[in-house]
């Protein structure tokens, strides 16, 4: 899943970043308004962080920007301003949640998988799918209570397929928010093979499928094939 962080002080911005890596989120950053608008209007972003005192343009005309294109982004504002009517205006424009400076890395990072969970509409921090847990917070998948041992890259598509539970996830979905910056041609072959990989670790001999193919469509992760 992919963040933006758009922050001109670099200490904070190497510091969120380094810390959503560790969650496993794959993450781009910006120093100033042009350079987030540009970012925003070539990817999608499940959470975009942003500062209000950027050096070419207010915060908040970028978030004007993201709201009155319609994009699904959630955002948390963060900034040194922590005047009651800053934070009025920013949640009265859209903005998910404010975090004054200076904070702590762990209660952004903990913020971002919130609003990454009212996302996709799950109060949990643990999806579960049949007897299958996701432990987003974790970062670690059980099934019948024994651990899988996933990669990285193998836990962020089980992550995603995950909050989307029950759903057909099509290809280019995969493409545009699990594999960044990958070529659609380069980022296919990858899917197929991660997909495969991981439908070994957790669809084991005997056990009942949970990780489905839907041909021609995508791919699913339920308690049965919904293409059926």
């Amino acid at each position: 899943m992919k963040i933006l962080v758009v922050e001109d002080y670099g200490p904070v911005r190497v510091a969120l970043k380094d810390r959503l890596v560790e969650d496993g989120y794959f993450v781009d950053v910006a120093v100033d308004g042009s350079e987030a608008l540009d970012q925003i209007f070539v990817s999608e972003y499940a959470v975009i962080i942003l500062d209000l005192m950027l050096p070419d343009t207010s915060g908040f005309e970028i978030l004007k920007t993201i709201r009155n294109e319609k994009l699904d982004s959630a955002v948390m504002i963060i900034t040194a301003r922590d005047d009651v009517n800053d934070r009025v205006t920013g949640l009265d424009m859209g903005a998910d949640d404010y975090l004054v400076k200076p904070f702590a890395i762990e209660e952004a990072a903990a913020r971002v998988r919130a609003l990454v969970r009212r996302r996709f509409d799950t109060k949990s921090s643990i999806v579960e799918v049949d007897d299958l847990e996701v432990d987003v917070t974790g970062g670690v998948a059980r099934r019948s209570g024994r651990n899988l041992n996933l990669t990285a890259k193998e836990f962020a598509l089980l992550e995603f397929l995950a909050y989307r539970k029950g759903r057909i996830v099509r290809r280019s979905e995969i493409w545009e928010e699990v594999y960044e910056t990958e070529e659609q041609g380069a980022a296919s072959n990858v899917v197929t093979v991660i997909m495969s990989r991981l439908r070994k670790k957790i669809d084991r001999p005997g056990a009942k499928p949970l990780l489905h193919t839907c041909r021609g469509l995508g791919y699913s992760l339920a308690s049965r094939d919904p293409s059926e």
